[in-house]
């Protein structure tokens, strides 16, 4: 196929072998890890590919890649560099993130002069020193991390990092939770968590206020139009951000109009613009779908969370935390006074019968014959059900394809039943109850 694009004029690449045993392909893929620099472009890794399309479509493929394919990546280049400093950032939940500041070194085709060392602990485990020489790569090709610590370059000049005891930005006491790594400031008015709060507020998959970056959210916060947390948005003034340096009357305009538009956002998108710790958007969108608003979400008791699927104790127990602060009840007041959506309506009765599937948990495990596992899961939601990753005593239903893995042993142990790929699209036209078989 390669030797027919070209010869049609199309540029491909020039590298490319036919092998008739893996050991050849192994062997050429070393022999290029090491050659890699010769190519004229970036690269990462090579493709391994069954040629023969006969083959190709006897393999046949899962929801996100064919089976007769596969990537073989390169190791991430490393260099060596030395940590200048460490610093503390300070994310929404509170969380102090040691940060190395490196002498500037190319890695990978771009310059790198920071890299996340993660926590306290993290630390300790490799024995990261300011003035340390240290070995970083990029990992998963993007995020600069340090792997190692070359200690025989150390002068004893070198200096232990030591977690503060007050956070550096508004001086209140640290405090690092039984049973976590992570250390995190007290103080939930900290302008520093207020920053991401407010960030993580206006992002896309949040309440999508655009024109809220993060320098202007800086400069919102310096001149006081954002002191408490995120319901001072809907207080703000055209007339009065206008004054602001770098605004105008134009941009003024539009950023209210962007903050006037957030308030009719769907419930789900207002649950996780919240922050709660662990609820990121499959979370805020299931709790949605339990409950008509944030007011009755804020008084559901913890068993009750604990039993809906998906919501595990460390979840339930994150959102009984963040109802039982008097602070969090006030701002769903504000937010409700500020005119921002905090409920939807029920869905009609009608509508709920007409959803065969409703209440009903599903997994999917293997190869569907004709869908993938996004429409399948479509399906499933257009008719009522929820789709979890995994099976557990919540689960009604497991669907099995071709090469079903240890989920269909997991459904077997607990009674699950289970209904064939091919019964289930069957059910999904006919828009009928799932049978199966009881293990």
């Amino acid at each position: 196929m390669l030797d027919f694009l070209k010869n049609l004029g199309f540029k491909v690449i020039q590298h490319y072998k036919l092998f008739r045993e893996i050991g050849e392909v192994i062997k050429y893929c070393f022999e290029w890890k090491e050659r890699k620099g010769e190519f004229p472009y970036e690269t990462d890794g090579m493709v391994i590919k069954v040629s023969s399309f006969v083959e190709q479509e006897i393999l046949g493929a899962v929801s996100r890649s064919p089976r007769w394919a596969l990537a073989y990546k390169f190791p991430a280049p490393e260099v060596t560099t030395v940590v200048k400093d460490i610093q503390i950032y300070i994310g929404r939940t509170g969380a102090l993130t040691p940060v190395a500041h490196l002498e500037p070194v190319e890695v990978d085709g771009s310059i790198v002069s920071r890299a996340t060392l993660h926590n306290e602990d993290e630390i300790k485990r490799k024995d990261i020193r300011i003035g340390d020489r240290v070995v970083i790569h990029k990992a998963g090709k993007i995020i600069p991390e340090v792997i190692m610590v070359i200690t025989e370059e150390r002068t004893g000049n070198e200096i232990e990092f030591v977690m503060p005891i007050t956070c550096p930005r508004c001086s209140s006491p640290v405090y690092k939770p039984e049973g976590e790594a992570v250390t995190r400031c007290t103080n939930p008015s900290c302008f520093a968590r207020l920053e991401g709060n407010i960030r993580h507020y206006a992002s896309r998959d949040a309440m999508d206020i655009e024109g809220l970056g993060k320098a202007r959210i800086e400069q919102l916060i310096a001149e006081g139009f954002i002191n408490k947390d995120v319901s001072d948005l809907y207080d703000m003034k055209i007339e009065e951000l206008a004054e602001l340096d770098g605004m105008g009357l134009k941009s003024a305009t539009n950023l209210v109009k962007a903050i006037e538009d957030s308030k009719d956002r769907p419930l789900k998108r207002l649950i996780y613009a919240l922050g709660i710790r662990h609820v990121g958007e499959h979370v805020a969108a299931i709790l949605a779908d339990h409950y008509t608003g944030v007011e009755e979400l804020s008084r559901v008791p913890l068993k009750e969370l604990q039993n809906i699927n998906e919501i595990g104790p460390k979840v339930a127990a994150s959102i009984g935390e963040f109802f039982s602060r008097k602070d969090n009840l006030l701002l769903i007041n504000r937010l409700k006074s500020a005119g921002v959506k905090v409920y939807e309506e029920k869905k009609e009765k009608q509508e709920e019968k007409q959803q065969i599937w409703t209440g009903k948990q599903f997994v999917i495990t293997g190869t569907l014959p004709t869908m993938n596992r996004n429409e399948a899961k479509a399906i499933i939601e257009s008719k009522g059900g929820k789709v979890g990753s995994s099976v557990s005593k919540k689960t009604d239903f497991l669907i099995v394809g071709t090469e079903p893995g240890s989920k269909l042993d997991k459904a077997k142990e607990l009674g699950i039943t289970v209904v064939k790929g091919e019964e289930f699209e069957v059910m999904a036209k006919e828009n009928t109850v799932p049978q199966g078989m009881l293990f």
